[in-house]
């Protein structure tokens, strides 16, 4: 292949691009390519999983977009492998700031940046979208910003993208170094498309811009958006020589594309602001380069929540120092946020996702952005966002805190909750599922046994009213208002629970208009069906709040948990067993599903999985549904484990939306990673460890990129979890609905938790490894606050099961190991003998 050889390295799976740099922007050091932990040849990472790179030829693209998610809590954007594709402030739905596209195959075309060559004209953009050159482009993703290489007819160019840390900005930093041997006469040109809102054909018609006096930024604001009064966005460049427009038609030309915009065969820009236009952003900037000589340009882009906090960003950020600045505050960030844990086991691919691509997606999109290519959504989801934060524990517990508080903000007086809402303006959807509310105990739960911050059970949070959902209505989406109730977070937790009283005629809790798993809203659908994994769950709910309930001295409450669980163990043994595993539910008219008796979902992987995981199964049928889970659903020749099986397609009874995917596809029948992910944490709560990780080992998606045919089987990326795997005939094994997925947070759970056996309760570290047999050992470096604690594990064949730990040279014999934050290094020895 032109432009691309092999290299034989030590790791046998390394192939590399011909003339590729890798280098380490947070120390402006080259890697050497011997220090690589994975290539593919499409990508690559750093030892510590800091960067993945992707090489593409002209002609050549890889078959879907492997993007980046920048974004800090009020602001966000999305890079894809071959440019910028959208921008977002608050909620990446309501107020985008650039277009959004529902295509997860071409970018949308809001962004874009030009180098053009004045002498006879030729441009080319510094990223492979959307004016591609004609030699390879090279995109570096990191933590927190993204990077192009590229060299054209003698001008090579690095244009470096981040998010600030702390302010709704975007900052673009195009070096520029000439390199042709002969002095160059050039302009940078960057454009926007506005749309500040959600759909640019509501929003442009509305938009004005102006160049204002004071800062020299263009500024653009749309008066008619009402819940987003007075915001106004910019777009600016430091250069002191600069045209503008705010003219998209003009910029564009007629019937002009940004491949091949008009603005770029005229030597400047038009200068046009104002109303009533086509609205964009669109500076150029002229400028001269000797002989080797190089030239630094910076963009910008922002949003203010009024004109002189617009003002003040667009001046705050301006110079290639203050950017500079900014990109350290970047690495900074995640440096903390993502080195709290750091492994380092013989499994490279193991290590590359645990040590921060796991963690980085979910605090990145999940958290913050709630925006990507394939979901621009930017409500919090109630679960959603709980089950995330759940697995912050180990990194930012203070994000748990904050997100259980502003959950807990968004429940009805009567239990239950929003299913999802949209800030700032609290607009959500009320509705029927029946697992929602139960995550705020569960979230409480985990906190308070990680942080030991019982506190916050006494945390004061009010209500908000609503209409009741009617009779036959399983939603509706409106405005909820303040109800001038307040209790505390131990209340609401109560709440939420005693709503989840409610049983049908088998005596398991009543499915409403879904749980867990949304696409079967028609099960229940006449108030009537029944759930059996949510009587696990509501076991699991009801096992770990009920001794806080004692401790404050609510024994009536406490009461009342004991003896709801006594029944709710009887009745799943009495009526949720199937005979060789459990079932998954009940129809409003009794006809089980995930049933034998079943000719479609036959047999589904969340009620087994989550019998072990409550322990509120029958250990012998738990194991016994766990061995029915790896017969029917591991598909190990096709590197998926299935959600159900067989999908559903011709049932006559109706499941819900479910039905209407593609057999095999999402939800209906293919690998749901969520529940693929806890059927290994099942297995390792077990003790078969085999499983555990065989099961670990299919789901991790660098497995799915180790080779041009499993890249072009998957075509989602190797190094970010993907919420489907598609089991359709002609489509397994192939991957979607990347980084928007909560799967992320499960799976590093399910690494750090289940695998390596670190978990923290109560002040201490309870560590009990679930190693592969071949491992002799491996290091977790863990830290407690300011506290660092270096885990070392050694595994031993010495017949029999024995699990050993120290602490700085003294044996625990509880295997607990006490975390205290005093500044000092400790070292942790622990022996596990097989």
């Amino acid at each position: 292949m032109k432009g691309r050889t092999a290299l034989v390295n030590t790791i046998p799976y390394l192939s590399l691009s011909e003339g590729l740099k890798f280098v380490d922007n947070k120390n402006a050091m080259p890697i050497p390519r011997t220090d690589l932990a994975f290539f593919n040849g499409l990508g690559g990472f750093t030892p510590d999983g800091r960067e993945y790179v992707i090489t593409t030829t002209p002609g050549q693209a890889t078959p879907a977009p492997w993007v980046n998610v920048l974004a800090n809590p009020q602001f966000g954007t999305v890079i894809s492998e071959t440019g910028l594709a959208f921008t977002w402030s608050e909620n990446a739905h309501e107020y985008r700031l650039t277009p959004w596209a529902n295509d997860p195959v071409t970018d949308s075309k809001g962004e874009a940046f030009y180098l053009r060559d004045h002498a006879d004209g030729y441009f080319w953009s510094p990223t492979p979208r959307p004016c591609r050159g004609e030699t390879p482009y090279t995109t570096r993703h990191g933590f927190g910003y993204s990077v192009f290489e590229h060299t054209e007819r003698g001008i090579t160019s690095e244009l470096l993208v981040h998010v600030a840390v702390d302010a709704p900005v975007k900052c673009v930093r195009l070096t520029v170094r000439n390199v042709s041997g002969r002095p160059r006469k050039l302009s940078a040109t960057g454009y926007v498309a506005w749309v500040l809102g959600d759909m640019p054909e509501k929003t442009r018609m509305h938009i004005g811009t102006e160049v204002d006096q004071e800062s020299g930024a263009i500024f653009a604001n749309n008066a008619y958006n009402s819940e987003f009064p007075g915001h106004t966005a910019f777009f600016d460049t430091d250069e002191t020589i600069k045209f503008i427009s705010c003219d998209r038609t003009e910029f564009l030309g007629r019937n002009g594309t940004l491949e091949k915009p008009a603005a770029m065969k005229r030597s400047r820009l038009s200068g046009r602001t104002g109303l009533a236009l086509d609205p964009c952003a669109a500076v150029q900037a002229p400028f001269t380069l000797a002989v080797n000589e190089e030239r630094v340009i910076t963009f910008r882009l922002g949003v203010g929540k009024s004109r002189e906090e617009c003002r003040d960003l667009a001046k705050r950020f301006k110079g290639a120092e203050a950017m500079q600045n900014s990109l350290s505050k970047v690495w900074q960030q995640w440096d903390r946020l993502l080195g709290a844990v750091h492994v380092e086991t013989p499994d490279p691919s193991f290590n590359v996702m645990a040590n921060g691509w796991l963690m980085y997606q979910t605090i990145a999109c999940r958290m913050w952005g709630r925006g990507a290519t394939y979901q621009s959504g930017g409500a919090f989801g109630f679960r959603d966002q709980l089950q995330d934060a759940m697995a912050l524990v180990h990194t930012a517990p203070h994000l748990l805190r904050e997100q259980i508080l502003l959950c807990a903000s968004q429940q009805f007086p009567e239990g239950d909750v929003l299913h999802w809402w949209h800030p700032p303006s609290g607009r959500g959807v009320r509705t029927r599922c029946s697992d929602d509310y139960l995550w705020l105990p569960l979230a409480a739960c985990r906190y308070i046994c990680s942080t030991q911050d019982v506190d916050i059970l006494n945390e004061t949070i009010g209500f908000i009213e609503g209409r009741p959902v009617k009779e036959g209505e399983d939603s509706y989406y409106d405005q909820p208002f303040p109800s001038g109730m307040t209790a505390t977070l131990y209340e609401h937790c109560v709440r939420a629970i005693r709503h989840g009283f409610k049983f049908g005629a088998h005596g398991l809790p009543l499915i409403g208009s879904g749980d867990w798993n949304d696409g079967m809203d028609k099960v229940g659908i006449h108030g009537k069906g029944e759930s059996v994994w949510l009587a696990f769950f509501l076991y699991e709910v009801l096992t770990k709040f009920m001794p806080f309930a004692s401790t404050r001295g609510d024994m009536p409450f406490a009461q009342e948990c004991a003896q709801q669980l006594a029944t709710l163990k009887n009745n799943i043994e009495t009526h949720g067993w199937d005979g060789d595993w459990y079932r998954r539910a009940y129809f409003d008219d009794g006809t089980p599903l995930g049933s034998a008796e079943n000719e479609e979902c036959r047999i589904d992987s969340i009620a087994q999985s989550w019998s072990v995981l409550s322990n509120a199964g029958d250990l012998d049928r738990s194991q016994a549904g766990m061995e029915a889970l790896n017969t029917y659903l591991v598909r190990r020749e096709d590197k998926l484990v299935a959600l159900f099986t067989p999908p559903f397609d011709m049932l006559a009874h109706n499941p819900g939306y479910i039905k209407g995917y593609v057999p095999g596809v999402r939800e209906n029948g293919g690998q749901y990673t969520h529940a693929a992910v806890w059927a290994a944490m099942a297995f390792a709560q077990l003790g078969d460890t085999k499983r555990a990780w065989e099961i670990f080992t299919i789901i991790n998606p660098v497995n799915h990129g180790r080779n041009p045919e499993e890249v072009s089987r998957y075509q989602v990326e190797p190094y970010v979890v993907a919420a489907d795997v598609y089991a359709a005939p002609d489509f397994v094994g192939r991957g979607g609905w990347t980084w928007y997925t909560g799967s992320a947070a499960w799976m590093y759970r399910l690494m750090l938790e289940s695998l390596l056996g670190i978990n923290v309760e109560n002040g201490t570290l309870r560590i009990a490894p679930c190693l592969p047999a071949d491992w002799d050992s491996c290091i977790v470096r863990y830290r407690h606050i300011n506290t660092n604690y270096s885990i070392n594990i050694t595994q031993e064949r010495a017949g029999g099961k024995k699990l050993s730990i120290q602490l700085d040279g003294i044996e625990k014999n509880d295997l607990l190991v006490p975390l205290v934050d005093d500044l000092q290094e400790h070292v942790v020895s622990v022996i596990v003998q097989k």
